[in-house]
């Protein structure tokens, strides 16, 4: 809200933009002592006077506010040569020149000396914005054949020279110490003055002071085609306009590059994330399912409790079933038994001891007759490994007993011979086994000495010498 206060706008556009309120001057040329004001009320103006009068001093005046002063060539408006007039000439006060009778030469009549200081002031307004900007330049000598020393000053609200500028006596610090009091910008160099007023004002590119400073001495212009093309087209080096449109190219190209790359992998990637998202169904599904299975256990486990109830009724009922049937069958046992008992002594006094015996007789039998049958399996399996047929009979049974001892004896001898060759043939192998470990022995005694003498006759040489204590090799 306060900058939509501050802006206000007006109807009529002919005043625009910052034009020049007010200019005023101090001990600037022949401006001499006191401040000079031209009041221009941001109007379009013309300065006429006769020659000499101060015209072109006044425009160079606002051109040194405006311009650096080496792109300055002062008097330019008048006509006059390059080095006719300086900064010097105008903080000091040139008027004329006077020939020395002495040495012939002319030399300038200036109308201050070295203690004064200069002003040039400059105050530009904004109709359409209300906002007020002041430039001034504040010179002084502090060297008596140098150039003029100079401080900027810039700020937005409107100064003059008279309440400003003046009464804080002869030292120039005093007056910067206080314009700084006053929240007042001050710069040493014009580059950081210049970019200050030009961005207050809104110029982007310094070539428009540039065209400011050849028009506004201009009195005739030569050729217009090289006038256009040297002060109003903004120079331009072509070679890196198009290197950095090629390496713009190249990052366009290599931006399109990536986003196609981009494209690839989030198509290469969207299965996957399909796939991830899947996987969490699935897996939340699981989660949901083992959830219900647990939540499955208390319901089946009641379930459970209501049929383990019902089954233990159940077996409560077969329970008291059973041991009435157990009880019933005891009775039923107890007079089976007690029946038994009457049974046997009936029995007993019948003449039962005789049939006892004869019961014990048959089991006797039957054990007897069991292991006559086994060893009858027996007899059929021995003699069906000896290729034999079984004997019906007994007299058949005593022949194959005689052919089996016959069958043993033979056995027998052979198996004997066979051991007597088994025998002969271990002596045999242990002989060849003694000679073959000697040879082996002997090939190695070989190998290891260096003579042909006999391994024996070397174990005998070893034995001596180790019995006297001499080396091998003295032997």
């Amino acid at each position: 809200m306060s900058e939509t206060l501050e802006l206000e706008f007006i109807g009529d556009d002919k005043l625009a933009g910052f034009r020049l309120q007010r200019l005023e001057v101090l001990n600037w040329g022949t401006f001499d002592s006191k401040v000079w004001t031209l009041d221009l009320d941001g109007r379009n103006s013309l300065l006429t006077g006769d020659i000499g009068s101060g015209k072109s001093t006044l425009v160079d005046a606002v051109t040194t506010l405006l311009v650096p002063s080496q792109r300055i060539s002062y008097n330019k408006a008048a006509g006059a040569e390059a080095r006719e007039r300086s900064l010097r000439s105008y903080v000091l006060g040139y008027y004329k020149s006077e020939r020395q009778d002495t040495l012939g030469s002319v030399k300038p009549v200036a109308l201050r000396d070295h203690n004064s200081y200069s002003v040039i002031l400059g105050v530009f307004h904004n109709a359409g914005y209300n906002k007020t900007v002041t430039l001034a330049q504040v010179f002084w000598m502090k060297d008596v054949q140098g150039q003029p020393a100079r401080f900027y000053v810039a700020c937005e609200r409107d100064l003059s020279i008279a309440s400003d500028f003046s009464r804080f006596g002869t030292d120039i610090a005093q007056l910067r110490k206080r314009l700084r009091g006053d929240k007042v910008d001050l710069f040493d160099s014009f580059p950081p003055y210049g970019a200050w007023f030009r961005r207050r004002f809104g110029i982007d590119n310094e070539q428009a002071l540039d065209l400011f400073l050849q028009t506004v001495s201009l009195k005739s212009v030569g050729n217009l085609t090289d006038f256009v093309r040297n002060h109003m087209l903004e120079p331009f080096d072509v070679a890196p306009r198009i290197t950095a449109l090629i390496g713009h190219f190249d990052d366009l190209n290599r931006a399109h590059e990536a986003v196609l790359k981009a494209k690839r992998q989030v198509e290469m990637l969207a299965p996957l994330v399909g796939d991830c998202e899947r996987h969490g169904e699935l897996v939340q599904s699981r989660e949901d399912l083992r959830a219900c299975r647990e939540a499955l256990r208390p319901w089946f486990a009641g379930l459970k409790i209501v049929l383990i109830d019902k089954r233990l009724e159940s077996l409560e009922e077969d329970l008291q079933r059973h041991q009435t049937r157990i009880t019933r069958l005891e009775e039923e046992r107890r007079e089976q038994q007690e029946r038994e008992r009457e049974l046997r002594r009936t029995i007993a006094e019948q003449g039962g001891d005789r049939i006892e015996t004869l019961a014990g007789e048959i089991r006797r039998k039957q054990g007897e007759l069991q292991r006559c049958r086994h060893k009858s399996e027996r007899y059929v399996e021995l003699m069906e490994g000896l290729d034999l047929a079984p004997a019906d009979s007994e007299d058949d049974f005593l022949a194959l007993r005689r052919q089996c001892g016959e069958l043993r004896e033979q056995t027998l001898e052979n198996e004997a011979h066979i051991q007597n060759q088994l025998n002969e043939a271990g002596v045999s192998f242990t002989q060849l086994r003694n000679e073959y470990d000697q040879l082996q022995e002997e090939i190695r005694g070989l190998k290891a000495r260096r003579s042909n003498i006999d391994e024996k006759q070397v174990a005998v040489r070893r034995a001596l010498c180790r019995s006297l204590d001499l080396a091998e090799d003295t032997m």
